[in-house]
């Protein structure tokens, strides 16, 4: 059955390369084109308060969230819903995920970051599906995000332990000529925290949709064999599905790590 099933899709694949190949074949591809920003109302100019495709976006992510964790769980069924169980694993994997990087005593943070998780991991899956638009793709989306963390993570560090909270960057086990050496090194790499949060998630989206987009070029030019850049976009865009919730991931547990520096400073 499993083969029919393969030469029936393949059959239907080189016809559809029959029929609707272009009459002038050609590899005209422009992966960055899905990554422009555009003004709901046309017009060409994208002001400060301009709604674009990505404040759209946006909104749709944040409806999404909400309709899972409080539509969704809003019953609180002792039989759970299929929104319920989706609500309820990412709560508490995201609570276990907080407990154990950065304590017990980092759990009332839980919210912050919990809302961090479900917004860029909403906003990958969205990203995925066809002529939708990616805003985590985007360093100005991705740049706020990380710097808000950084900025939080500083205020409670200073607000918890005032200026012992400089202690993160004084290495006191390192040998004593070591130290300014080794201050210097992590007071760089403090800062270096939300460039490289940033670039990471943004960067890891951008070049997953833009390989994709190369892939579905090619099958739109190839005619008869575009068949085969339609089974590596297949292919890919399970790796996609993957890559969307390891970043999300990756960026929640650094914060995690980054909120544990802030409560616990000393080396």
């Amino acid at each position: 059955m499993g083969k029919i099933f393969f030469y029936v899709a393949l059959a239907a694949v080189v016809l559809s390369g029959l029929l609707f190949a272009p009459e002038h074949a050609g590899l005209a591809i422009h992966p960055v084109d899905q990554f422009e920003v555009k003004s709901l109302f046309g017009g060409d100019h994208v002001g400060l308060m301009t709604p674009t495709n990505v404040t759209l976006w946006m909104v749709i992510a944040i409806v999404s969230i909400f309709a899972l964790l409080v539509l969704g769980s809003s019953g609180r069924a002792v039989v759970p819903s299929r929104a319920q169980s989706i609500a309820e694993l990412a709560y508490g994997f995201i609570y276990k995920m907080v407990e154990d990087v950065a304590g017990k005593d980092a759990v009332r943070f839980f919210p912050y970051i919990m809302t961090l998780f479900m917004f860029i991991v909403t906003a990958n899956f969205l990203g995925l599906i066809p002529m939708s638009f990616t805003t985590t793709s985007h360093f100005a989306v991705t740049g706020m995000l990380a710097v808000l963390v950084f900025v939080t993570v500083t205020v409670i560090g200073f607000v918890m332990h005032g200026a012992k909270f400089l202690s993160l960057f004084w290495v006191s086990s390192a040998p004593l000529p070591l130290r300014p050496v080794l201050a210097l090194i992590e007071v760089i790499s403090y800062f270096v925290r939300p460039v490289s949060l940033c670039i990471r998630l943004a960067g890891n989206i951008m070049a997953g949709h833009a390989v994709l987009k190369v892939f579905a070029g090619f099958a739109a030019g190839l005619g008869l064999f575009s068949f085969l850049p339609i089974f590596a976009i297949s292919a890919f865009y399970a790796l996609e599905v993957l890559v969307a919730f390891i970043q999300a991931y990756v960026f929640t547990i650094l914060t995690c790590v980054y909120l544990k520096d802030a409560l616990h400073p000393s080396h």
